[in-house]
């Protein structure tokens, strides 16, 4: 199968966005976006140059169809998607849904097309050099998934359901916890009249040390160190809930720097 006639996306969320950009800036934009609401399709059809619409009904052929929605929608929406598109090659995006619940929605050909990035619509990340997993029903499928991948970025790579599941946890520990961490930072900082910005170059250098080195090496911190005394201090001077936290993560790094 040429993938490079119809791409079609059902969605038109933060991913949904990043992707259909990323086909546009490739020479390849989707011939049409779905969303529930209609503002959400206009907004990202007008944005990439192609037809838009809030009625499955109303889309135009395609021979793939990529459906990047909430998880806990997919169930809903990818029956409607297969059944309408019968002979089409059916992805979704999501990172912790196993492939095979599109062959349960009645899918024939189908797979998973994953970027993993952390993406907001409002400011659009280019995914050339972001890693794309992929996985597809068949060898013939999973090319279709991979070329398109290739298009839209430098690295594409080949992981299970299962293989996908543990990035998509590992990628809350790398991304979603540390800016939950960052709240922590701003909360303690504010109640000492002091601006987290004065935060940003300790943030982006730690940031720029694992590009180098292993994360083990580039811990630093009283924990590191095993400075009982500092830790103590610290703890005194947070809530009880933070100190819980504090206690928690620097148990986890002494551990591992006996």
């Amino acid at each position: 199968m040429e993938v490079n006639k119809r791409i079609l996306i059902v969605g038109a969320g933060n991913m949904a966005t990043a992707i259909g950009t990323a086909l546009k800036n490739c020479g390849n934009p989707p011939v049409a976006v779905w969303s529930r609401t209609e503002e959400s399709a206009r907004m990202l059809g007008t944005s990439i140059g192609c037809e838009w619409t809030n009625s499955l009904d109303a889309l135009p052929p395609a021979d793939v169809v990529i459906i990047s929605i909430v998880d806990s929608a997919l169930d809903d929406v990818a029956p409607l998607v297969t059944r309408r598109y019968p002979d089409a090659v059916i992805l979704h995006t999501a990172g912790s849904v196993p492939m095979d619940s599109l062959r349960t929605a009645g899918a024939s050909l189908y797979g998973v097309l994953y970027p993993m990035q952390t993406v907001n619509k409002n400011k659009v990340v280019p995914l050339d050099d972001v890693t794309v997993f992929i996985e597809g029903s068949t060898p013939e499928v999973t090319e279709v998934i991979r070329s398109i991948s290739s298009r839209i970025s430098n690295k594409v790579i080949y992981a299970t359901s299962e293989q996908r599941c543990s990035l998509h946890v590992a990628a809350v520990f790398a991304c979603n916890f540390p800016n939950a961490v960052y709240c922590m930072a701003a909360e303690i900082l504010e109640q000492f009249n002091l601006p987290f910005d004065s935060m940003l170059p300790l943030i982006e250098e730690a940031a720029r040390k694992v590009h180098k080195m292993p994360p083990s090496q580039a811990q630093t911190g009283p924990a590191k160190r095993g400075d009982i005394n500092i830790m103590n201090m610290h703890k005194s001077m947070l809530t009880p809930e933070l100190a819980q936290i504090y206690d928690l993560l620097s148990n986890y790094i002494m551990k591992r720097n006996k």
